[in-house]
């Protein structure tokens, strides 16, 4: 049976209001009083009907994060650490999370419209950004609370936590350079996503800084699915002077890139070389372990879901801007040139 206010207060015989109030923590109650109903409150097995609180201070205290995935199963362990950074802190500063999935375009754009539309939640995190992110202008346009993890245009009038990917990026060019790599590929997702963008110009300056340039030929377009990073990394071993290291834009296509040269007769680390980003878990434990740009995910899923609910608050009144920067973590995936081994 339901414990409401009204059994507590004749219980107490005290009236609704005063029984409300204390329960709410209001220091205008007599605390002897606000005891004695908080004790009762207990033993009668009360549980506050948190909806009705919520509709009552017309907020939902909950977060929203439409996730932008292109595969038909959430299977990017990725979005796994990000979601598990999120998740933990909302729930640590009292949030709900409401997760959707949608692939980039049209339809994940509709998702913001009906959950802003219908009030369902107080703000979004924004992840995966384009070069002209159509969800950061419809958010800035209706004034709605919201955080992005990455950079996109109108930098300064919202708040942000990135990695500094052109740095990382840089961080892998001088790495393969080192090892005597010359003829070196990148696999990407669409240029659209900011982030890649970032990614492919901190290799090529990387590259030119070491007098080096980044073949056009040698830059294959996929989708940040280990599929697709496997299909780039055979089509890029077919042409007549193949590369001897790929920079595989995340980690998820560096797997599948692994897989084709291995599948194709290569001994990763030593034939050639192949490096990612993001330093997920798993890549530690592939075979062979991965070269990656790390890049804390979970930290930054629990700083952006904090920095949100800051700004919902009201306790952030100017944007805040973080920018990381990634550690290149060597692995066994990367290796000398062999003609240079041979020297």
């Amino acid at each position: 049976m339901t414990v409401r206010i009204k059994d507590i207060a004749k219980k107490v015989n005290r009236s609704i209001t005063t029984v409300s109030r204390a329960l709410n923590g209001y220091d205008d109650v007599n605390p002897e009083t606000a005891q004695l109903i908080l004790q009762t409150a207990r033993e009668m097995g009360y549980s506050p009907n948190t909806l009705a609180q919520r509709l009552q201070k017309q907020s939902t205290d909950t977060i929203g994060l439409v996730v932008p995935t292109f595969s038909p199963r959430f299977s990017d362990p990725y979005f796994s650490e990000l979601l598990a950074g999120i998740g933990n802190k909302a729930a640590e500063v009292g949030y709900d999370l409401l997760v959707s999935t949608r692939a980039p375009g049209p339809q994940e754009k509709e998702v913001y419209e009906k959950l802003v539309k219908g009030g369902r939640v107080d703000g979004f995190i924004i992840v995966r950004t384009r070069t002209r992110d159509p969800r950061i202008q419809f958010l800035l346009e209706r004034n709605y609370p919201f955080t992005v993890f990455g950079r996109s245009e109108n930098l300064e009038k919202y708040s942000y936590v990135d990695e500094d990917g052109y740095f990382g990026m840089k961080l892998v060019a001088e790495h393969l350079v080192d090892l005597g790599h010359k003829r070196i590929a990148f696999i990407t997702p669409d240029l659209e996503f900011a982030f890649a963008r970032e990614r492919l110009r901190g290799l090529q300056d990387g590259l030119q800084e070491r007098g080096l340039s980044l073949d056009g030929n040698l830059i294959k377009v996929g989708d940040l699915t280990q599929k697709s990073g496997y299909e780039c990394c055979m089509d890029l071993l077919k042409i007549p002077e193949p590369p001897t290291a790929i920079v595989a834009c995340n980690d998820l296509m560096a797997f599948g890139a692994i897989s084709a040269a291995q599948d194709s007769g290569l001994e990763v680390g030593k034939d050639i070389s192949i490096t990612g980003f993001d330093g997920i878990p798993m890549g530690e434990y592939f075979h062979p372990p991965l070269t990656t740009v790390n890049q804390p995910v979970y930290k930054i899923g629990g700083m952006v879901c904090e920095m949100l609910v800051n700004i919902i608050k009201g306790k952030i009144s100017e944007p805040e801007h973080i920018l990381m920067k990634p550690s290149l973590i060597i692995r066994q995936s990367t290796g000398q040139l062999k003609e240079e081994a041979n020297l």
